[in-house]
């Protein structure tokens, strides 16, 4: 089948252009391809779901539980209260060697987004002073009651308070997982929720520290940027940015970046280590 377009269009040609002798006021002819043989080689996309391993060792109840979809909090939150027994038992240092009579405390906070914030904390011994407030920020992907629960009590059993939060999409915070629509919403979650957590009895007037790892390392700078009188300090592990600095003074146990503060990069931890952090 043919298509044809009579036009009445006649556009402006400078002089000499009609000299070839080509009828450039015919029709225009649209003709369909009856060649059958495409002209390019499709391709062809074939999404597939992977199912989830079963996890050895444990029931099939918990197996049923743990291949769920994982997109929504309340999914989640049954994940982690079915295997938090599981998880202390795990052959791992940080589990193994968690100090004895660290003070833990679970609860959730709204945001002004009307999104639960699931928040935790670890205080010292009772009758240990603490010498200051460390907040935490996850990086991707992760949660503030996995891998971080030894490390906090740990940095706990020096005598700091030990606070984190689950951004809106990770962990137990409500949100899509892992969906991200604004870098800077992040942010200023974690300033809304650890300017209420500045204000609980056991730590007002301390020092406030923020630490950010990997991820969570570019949001606790983001937030120290944004309000740099609200943080005495900032500690980072393997933070999600790159430092250009032409002033920058390197020293062996930190790099010092200004007056006020002193960028610490955490390479690993060790064992029995004694944490203090400053500014």
């Amino acid at each position: 089948m043919d298509l044809v377009l009579d036009s009445t269009f006649r556009p402006f040609l400078p002089p000499g252009f009609l000299t070839s002798g080509r009828n450039h006021y015919r029709p225009f002819i649209l003709q369909r391809n009856l060649d059958p043989k495409p002209k390019y080689p499709r391709q062809s996309v074939i999404v597939m779901v992977q199912k989830k391993p079963k996890i050895e060792g444990v029931s099939d109840e918990l197996n049923l539980i743990a291949s769920q979809n994982l997109d929504h909090a309340p999914a989640r939150r049954r994940v982690r209260s079915a295997f938090t027994n599981i998880q202390q038992q795990l052959d791992h240092i940080l589990f193994k060697m968690a100090p004895a009579g660290i003070r833990t405390d679970e609860w959730y906070e709204k945001n002004s987004k009307g999104q639960e914030i699931f928040c935790k904390s670890w205080l010292p011994k009772p009758g240990v002073r603490i010498k200051g407030a460390l907040c935490f920020c996850h990086g991707y992907g992760d949660t503030c009651t996995f891998f971080f629960e030894g490390i906090a009590k740990h940095i706990a059993a020096s005598g700091y308070g030990i606070y984190a939060i689950d951004h809106p999409g990770f962990g137990l915070s409500e949100g899509l997982h892992g969906y991200v629509p604004s870098f800077d919403g992040i942010v200023d979650n974690v300033i809304e929720q650890y300017t209420i957590i500045k204000g609980r009895p056991e730590i007002r007037g301390l020092p406030y520290f923020i630490f950010g790892q990997s991820m969570g390392g570019a949001i606790a700078l983001k937030a120290l940027l944004k309000e740099p009188r609200q943080w005495d300090g900032i500690v980072l592990v393997a933070p999600m940015c790159k430092v250009i600095l032409p002033s920058l003074l390197c020293c062996s146990c930190g790099w010092f970046v200004s007056d006020r503060y002193r960028i610490l990069i955490a390479i690993s931890w060790i064992q029995n280590m004694k944490v203090d952090v400053w500014s």
